[in-house]
């Protein structure tokens, strides 16, 4: 059993997994999958067809747009933004070519960060808040910047281990 706060909209065919929690004004669009124990906070928009593995935690005002998939344990900071188009324009709508962004078990996305689409983020990275992500980043990486470098290694708890210089 899953539980969805009555301000929040549920389209059809829909999967959403036992223990999750979706909070208010959230909206789940139709063919996104959910995994079990999840928690989506307020304001949370997850995009058709958008797949989310066990565990994941979103918090507050954070869009997952069509193209983009959360492996397990993934957690989602306040704001954070993914993106699913390399050259939006308004006169040339893409009809659903969207460029695909996978974060990987465990990674963990800071406040305000930016995932520009058609990267990977490795399992267990940790992007600090307000970074902007532009290139793949190695399990366990510790980015941060505009655009984000990678500044160390960090452990399974998120512990840095190394600094890089």
């Amino acid at each position: 059993m899953f539980q969805v706060h009555p301000s929040s909209y549920i389209d059809d065919d829909v999967t959403i997994g036992d223990g999750t929690k979706i909070w208010h004004f959230c909206h789940v669009q139709r063919g996104a999958v959910i995994g079990e124990n999840c928690s989506l906070g307020q304001n949370v928009n997850i995009g058709n067809n958008v797949k989310i593995g066990n565990g994941v935690r979103i918090q507050n005002n954070v869009s997952v747009y069509e193209g983009v998939e959360l492996e397990d344990n993934v957690f989602c900071g306040p704001s954070c933004v993914f993106t699913n188009v390399l050259v939006p324009r308004a006169h040339f709508p893409v009809h659903g070519k969207y460029n695909k962004t996978l974060i990987k078990e465990g990674a963990s996305l800071g406040a305000n960060c930016t995932i520009v689409c058609g990267h990977t983020v490795g399992r267990g990275a940790m992007i600090a808040a307000g970074a902007v992500v532009t290139k793949d980043v190695p399990d366990f990486a510790l980015m941060a910047g505009v655009p984000a470098r990678q500044i160390g290694i960090v452990n399974e708890k998120g512990e840095i281990v190394e600094r890089m210089k």
